[in-house]
């Protein structure tokens, strides 16, 4: 997260794009797949896939997190995704962590991709809060190299278009339902790559995206990179108080 106020001053030069990444399976700091956690988790997630695959496994661990991490607001990205699933309490960004560490535990790599969101899209979650909302987030946006191509997390359950057919509202980051739960049912679109010849639905997120990083092999290497931009006692003491909320 970026905000003007409680970003250090080095962290506030444009930072470089990202290059290409090849993914990997490795564990890291964020995604310690290796836990006993992560490989319960993945054992249910085998057991609870509705099909056969790589696509049906992923499908069935992103379920069973969404029922077993409850949503809440936090701040720190890089947080061991074994620590989220035992706390059994998580942001989105934490959520998508665990989400790729069971992943690549189960052997298909992962990468994400970096986007800098415009803090205008938090709006609707702390209506009364705008001015403590960070200028711009980092935000680490999932893919899977699942079939020997990457697919990105907006994808899993079905391309955008018919994600899009589904659920025309798209997601508006209002009411109870979360960016992480969304992925299910209707079309995250940070591209505008299903807008029409004359207009882009209410599902085109396009226009909060406000610079594209790159590609990197890992969460952890992004943030590296770019920054968790809120200063560490503003992270500790924003989480402190944020942990305890859950969107409504």
């Amino acid at each position: 997260m970026t905000s003007t106020l409680l970003t250090p001053w080095w962290r506030r030069r444009p930072p470089a794009p990202g290059n290409g990444a090849e993914g990997s399976v490795s564990a890291t700091r964020v995604l310690d797949w290796h836990h006993a956690g992560i490989q319960r988790l993945l054992a249910d997630a085998r057991s609870a896939a509705t099909g056969d695959g790589e696509r049906a496994l992923l499908l069935s661990a992103h379920r069973l997190i969404g029922e077993r991490v409850r949503p809440v607001y936090a701040m720190n990205d890089t947080r061991p995704a074994s620590r989220t699933l035992a706390r059994g309490r998580g942001s989105c960004s934490q959520r998508l962590a665990v989400l790729e560490a069971v992943s690549r535990a189960a052997g298909v790599p992962t990468r994400v991709r970096g986007l800098l969101v415009d803090g205008s899209f938090w709006y609707p979650r702390f209506p009364r809060l705008r001015r403590l909302v960070p200028d711009a987030v980092v935000l680490a946006w999932p893919e899977f190299r699942v079939g020997g191509a990457w697919v990105s997390v907006s994808e899993l359950y079905a391309p955008l278009g018919v994600l899009a057919a589904r659920s025309p509202e798209g997601f508006t980051n209002t009411g109870s339902r979360t960016l992480f739960e969304a992925l299910a049912s209707t079309a995250v679109d940070w591209d505008g790559s299903v807008c029409g010849a004359d207009s882009c639905p209410s599902y085109d997120l396009s226009a909060v995206v406000r610079r594209d990083l790159g590609r990197f092999s890992s969460r952890d290497e992004l943030f590296a990179a770019h920054g968790q931009t809120l200063c560490l006692p503003a992270r500790v003491a924003g989480g402190a108080v944020l942990g305890r909320l859950t969107p409504a």
